[in-house]
């Protein structure tokens, strides 16, 4: 198994990379293609729950 990153973007996403495995809140499996990060919303106005669709920059999330 490869060490997962985490990496919190000023203002906007979580980028994931390294194979983590992305649960719902039923514990069943969010597919994600293996070895391409991903990047989840923070700012809970994405049209695309629990990824980032690009409204943080719509909303101005601030991060802060």
């Amino acid at each position: 198994m490869s060490d997962v990153k985490v990496t919190v973007n000023r203002d906007g996403s979580l980028k994931i990379e390294g194979g983590a495995q992305l649960l719902d809140h039923d514990g069943k499996e969010i597919p994600t293609k293996e070895g391409i990060p991903f990047f989840l919303c923070r700012c809970g106005a994405s049209q695309n729950k629990p990824f980032c669709d690009g409204s943080h920059k719509r909303v101005g999330f601030d991060g802060s």
